[in-house]
């Protein structure tokens, strides 16, 4: 996936547990787990803005691009069942 999530950093930095983190941010620890483990399709604007204002941070603390390794986006096509075309440009 090229969104590395660091939220685990940044927890560590400021020794806060997840649960007391989705407990001030208002999500379940379960939610937060799905996020932190980078299994989360998308993020709302509001949870991210609660997430850098409760760890006093920036969103490019807790998230970063990481540039897919060639042959990845293949490799997700196929295990998704879904084609690439031949010579298709990168996304």
């Amino acid at each position: 996936m090229p969104i590395a999530v660091d939220i685990d950093v940044m927890l560590a930095k400021r020794k806060m547990s997840v649960g007391e983190l989705a407990d001030r941010v208002g999500i379940t620890p379960a939610n937060l787990a799905v996020l932190k483990n980078g299994r989360a399709k998308a993020v709302r604007f509001t949870t991210l803005a609660a997430l850098c204002e409760v760890l006093e941070c920036q969103p490019g603390d807790l998230l970063r691009w990481v540039p897919d390794e060639p042959g990845d986006r293949d490799r997700a096509a196929h295990e998704s069942g879904a084609s690439v075309p031949a010579g298709s440009p990168p996304r």
